[in-house]
Parts: structure tokens; sequence; C-alpha cells
């Protein structure tokens, strides 16, 4: 039989919108756990440098994230970290989580659940592809890595890599041109261990027990080359990471979560907050508004 436990709020997703809605729920004095996947932190912990955060002109997107933790935690919120969801029940009245350790119930919910990165368009159980080069790089120094994605998050961790020490990157966007800025563009420009090619794709991974190269096939002309890489870095995108409540919340034809100016959804007592949420701008200090936003909201919901 799993532990139950009864708290005045319950926040799926430690990311920093979630994160900053339990520091407003718990200086309300409100019982509040966060439930996070993995670990706290989110898609930040994935930023290498962080220079648009107030008050920190350049941090490390892991330490800014461990420091706002540690606030979290000395507020006295419960954070169960590398809890996988079983359940979710938000059409009632008490809103019910379920995972491995126990079982959690609240009046009032708020989903931060983030986006995901968006995976490669291909089946493989490839271990050297990878989606965090904060988090995977430092494996590939002295290493050969290719780059899938031509946007400023490709050619910004392109760089990243370089930094890390990795020996030879390429970078492929399947589109006619990059979408990367022109600044940053010219910063790649300059680096002669990285190559970039537009109207390239990747055919075919060549793995004989792991990666040992990929072969590429440019749009244009169906020209193929085989290249010897030891890992892959994909940035296409992230999508939102909705699946644990798309079948009761409403969603958006995108999937993304559509709340009131109060950040509810339009379930009572369940509300949403950062990158889940359909917006113009997904900024970490947007994602901070909106759990700011929620918690407020839910004391006063609560206290009604």
């Amino acid at each position: 039989m799993k532990p139950e436990k009864n708290v005045d709020v319950i926040i799926v997703g430690g990311g920093i919108a979630g994160m900053t809605a339990a520091i407003y729920t718990a200086r309300a004095n409100l019982s509040t756990v966060i439930i996070e996947k993995e670990v706290c932190g989110g898609l930040v912990n994935s930023t290498h440098v962080v220079e648009n955060f107030p008050s920190y002109p350049s941090i490390n997107g892991m330490e800014l994230m461990e420091k706002t933790l540690e606030q979290v935690e000395e507020l006295g919120v419960e954070v169960e970290q590398v809890a996988e969801i079983n359940s979710l029940k938000l059409s009632e009245e008490i809103k019910t989580v379920e995972t491995e350790e126990g079982i959690y119930k609240a009046k009032a919910i708020i989903l931060a659940t983030g986006r995901v990165p968006t995976p490669i368009p291909m089946e493989t159980d490839c271990e050297q592809i990878h989606y965090c080069s904060v988090c995977d790089g430092t494996a590939y120094k002295g290493k050969k890595v290719l780059i899938v994605g031509g946007g400023n998050s490709g050619f910004d961790e392109a760089l990243y890599l370089l930094s890390l020490g990795v020996e030879q990157i390429t970078i492929i966007e399947m589109m006619e041109r990059f979408f990367a800025s022109q600044t940053t563009q010219d910063k790649v420009a300059d680096k002669p261990r990285i190559s970039a090619h537009t109207s390239t794709r990747i055919k075919e991974l060549v793995e004989e027990g792991k990666l040992k190269g990929v072969i590429l096939e440019n749009s244009e002309s169906g020209e193929t080359e085989n290249l010897d890489v030891d890992g892959i870095f994909v940035f296409i995108g992230q999508k939102p990471n909705t699946g644990l409540f798309a079948d009761t919340v409403t969603l958006d034809e995108q999937g993304y979560t559509l709340v009131n100016e109060s950040m509810e959804t339009n379930l009572k007592g369940v509300y949403a907050a950062g990158d889940v949420n359909r917006k113009a701008y997904r900024q970490i200090t947007t994602a901070m508004a909106d759990g700011t936003i929620a918690a407020l909201s839910i004391e006063k919901y609560l206290r009604d």
C-alpha cells in the first residue's frame, strides 16, 4: 500500500516556472510538493551561459537552477526528483498524483512540465545521440560530432562543444538556409574546426555496436556522403510535454496548454505555467512570471 499525503498545492515539473511558483506558495504558507521526473532545473540546466537573467550578468544555467532549488528547499517545499508519475487525476475537486513512491492529493495543482527536445526523425536505440551538450559534451573531447539543426541552438552549441575540445564539428540543416542569427553564424564561420551545410539530412546511421558514422544526403542534388562521427547532437526544436494530461486539459492544435490570465486551465483548480503554455515568447523570465501568477491565483482560489 503506497503512502498518501495531503498538501495544499502539487506542482508537476521542477523547472524555473515550477520552482518560482513553489517559492510563492511556500511564502503564502501553503504546503507544497514539487514532483519532477528528472532533476530540477528543466531546459535551463542545458544552457551553458545565461546572460539575460536580472542580477547575474552571466551565470551557468545549472548553477542558476541549483541556487533556485536551494531557495525552494529552504522554504520547506518538499521536492521529489527522479519521480515518474504513474497516474494523474485532475477532473475531481481533489487532484491526485501517483508516483512509484506514493500518492499526493491537493485541491490545487500547477502543471509546469515544460517542453522536451524534438527527437531525431528516425528509429534508433543509438546511445551516442544527445540533446544536451552541457550534459554530454565533455565525453567528446578530441572526437568528431555531428550537429543536426541550423538554428541558434545548433550554432551556439557548436561553439560550446568547440570550447570543450571537440576535434571536428559538422552542422547540418535540412532547409535551404540556416536560421541562426547572422552574428552567430559569423562566429562559427571563423572556426576552421566547424563546417556547416544546408539542404542536408541524415539518410542512415552507420552502427557497429555503437555509432561509427552517418550517411548524409543533399536534398537538392541527391548526392550522398559518408561522414565519420563519434556522436550526434540534435537541436531541431522542442515540443510541449503534455502527454500526461492531454486527455483532460484543453490544448491548442500544437499541443500547448490553454490558460486564462490567471494561468487556470479549463479545469477548476488546475493551473499551468511556463513553456508548456501557448504563448508568444519563451524565456526564463516569462516562465517565472507564469509561475508567479499561477501561485498567486492559487492562493486566492484556496482562500476564497
